[in-house]
C-alpha cells in the first residue's frame, strides 16, 4: 500500500471514530435511557418467562397423551413427578434467562433508544412511565389480557378442543396408529333407509 493510500485509510479510519464519539448521547440523554433501562425491568422477567413457557406447553400436552399409554397405577406418580420436572425447569431456566436480559438489556435498549429517539421524546417516555396512570394501566393491563384470554377460551375453548381431538385423530388413522381413548369419534351417521 502507497503511503498516500495508507494516509487516505489512516484519516478515514480516524474520521469514523470521531463520528463514533461524536454519536455518544449526552449525559442528559443518557440518563434517560437508563432511567428507561431501568424501568423496562419487569419486560426482561416477562420476556424470560414468555421464552420459558412457550415450548412447555406442546411439551405438557405430549406428555399427557403418553401418561395415557401408562398402567393406571402408575400414571398419578409419574403424572407428580413430571409435574414437579416441569416446575423445577422453569423456575431455573426464567431465572437463567432473566439473568441473561438483565445483562444485554443495558446495552441493547440503550442503543436502540438512543438511535430511535431524541431526549425530549425520552423525556415524555420517562414521565408517561412513572405516571400514577401508567402504572395504574399496567395493573389493569394484565387483567385485561387474562379477563379477555378467559373469555375467548370459554367461547372458542371447546370448538377448538374438538377440532384438535378430530386433527389427532385423522393425524393418527394417517399414521396408522390408533387414536387415543379422548380422541373425537366421527359422528355416527344416520341408518340407511329401507
Amino acid at each position: 500500500m502507497t503511503s498516500r493510500k495508507l494516509g487516505l485509510a489512516l484519516a478515514l479510519s480516524l474520521a469514523l471514530a470521531a463520528g463514533t464519539a461524536l454519536a455518544e448521547p449526552s449525559p442528559a440523554k443518557k440518563a434517560l435511557i437508563d432511567k428507561l433501562v431501568q424501568l423496562q425491568q419487569p419486560q426482561a422477567e416477562l420476556l424470560a418467562r414468555n421464552v420459558v413457557q412457550q415450548p412447555i406447553g406442546p411439551l405438557m400436552q405430549s406428555a399427557g397423551q403418553a401418561l395415557q399409554q401408562l398402567p393406571a397405577d402408575k400414571r398419578e406418580a409419574t403424572a407428580k413427578a413430571m409435574e414437579a420436572e416441569i416446575k423445577k425447569f422453569v423456575e431455573d431456566n426464567v431465572a437463567y434467562v432473566k439473568d441473561k436480559a438483565a445483562k444485554m438489556a443495558p446495552t441493547t435498549t440503550a442503543a436502540f433508544l438512543d438511535e430511535r429517539f431524541t431526549e425530549d421524546e425520552l423525556k415524555q417516555v420517562v414521565a408517561w412511565f412513572e405516571s400514577p396512570v401508567s402504572k395504574k394501566f399496567g395493573q389493569v393491563q394484565m387483567e385485561l389480557n387474562k379477563a379477555l384470554l378467559d373469555k375467548v377460551l370459554g367461547e372458542a375453548g371447546p370448538t377448538l378442543q374438538e377440532r384438535f381431538k378430530t386433527l389427532h385423530a385423522s393425524l393418527a388413522k394417517q399414521l396408522g396408529i390408533p387414536a387415543p381413548a379422548s380422541a373425537a369419534k366421527p359422528a355416527p351417521s344416520a341408518p340407511a333407509k329401507k
